[in-house]
């Protein structure tokens, strides 16, 4: 009897020592929201080359964290190099930036763990002292989707293009083929944001890129865009 009432107590204290139990499960962190860009709006004519950048404050659903946002400024959409990359812990700040050039800009928000997706990009075109028409915007890209695969023997080319200068009338020189850099035009001076491209062969990869020309004598050269045929 003596030893069964021992081997009893020896299992109540292991028990409660946490030999049956179970670890609670560690506290899960929830990433802040996305913010919602404000000013500068997009495709602003800056009068001033010094800004105020502001965006909506995110919300995040773990009580005691703190928010960072993170703002990133560049002179192309990819973002490749960032030209500012700065952190503000509240929804605004001022940046001093270069004349007479076109930039993108974008935040996200972080708690430290984790970080909100970012949020949509605005560009805009600080003012040049003595210039007098401003180039227009880079191409960004509709579809087929950056290195997608493409089904069928022709493929349609889309971009969309923009310009501070609202009455230029762009035109557009489409450059495609299987070179990696493109060098030769399948389509010049084109009004359209559109091209179909010639028979496509299968399992190869082909590269584009639009040239954008605002009838001012200013041109933008867009990135090199590329696909593969099923």
């Amino acid at each position: 009897m003596k030893k069964i009432i021992y081997t009893l107590a020896l299992s109540t204290i292991l028990w409660s020592c946490g030999g049956g139990g179970s670890d609670s499960p560690p506290p899960v962190n929830h990433a802040p929201t996305t913010p919602t860009l404000g000013n500068p709006v997009n495709n602003l004519f800056c009068l001033d080359n010094v800004l105020d950048f502001d965006w909506s404050s995110s919300t995040d659903s773990d009580p005691g964290d703190v928010i960072t946002y993170h703002i990133e400024v560049a002179k192309n959409i990819q973002f490749s190099p960032i030209d500012q990359n700065l952190s503000a812990t509240s929804t605004s700040i001022s940046i001093t930036l270069e004349q007479d050039v076109a930039y993108y800009w974008r935040v996200k928000a972080t708690d430290g763990e984790d970080s909100s997706s970012y949020s949509s990009i605005h560009k805009f075109y600080t003012y040049g002292v003595g210039v007098t028409n401003q180039l227009p915007f880079m191409p960004e890209l509709i579809t087929p989707g950056l290195n997608s695969t493409v089904t069928g023997a022709t493929a349609t080319l889309q971009w969309t293009a923009d310009d501070v200068n609202t009455t230029d009338i762009l035109t557009f020189d489409v450059y495609f083929g299987t070179d990696l850099v493109p060098v030769s035009i399948a389509s010049a001076n084109q009004s359209t944001t559109s091209y179909v491209t010639p028979t496509l062969i299968a399992s190869t990869p082909y590269y584009w890129k639009v040239v954008v020309k605002d009838g001012e004598g200013g041109q933008t050269i867009g990135q090199t865009w590329s696909f593969t045929t099923d």
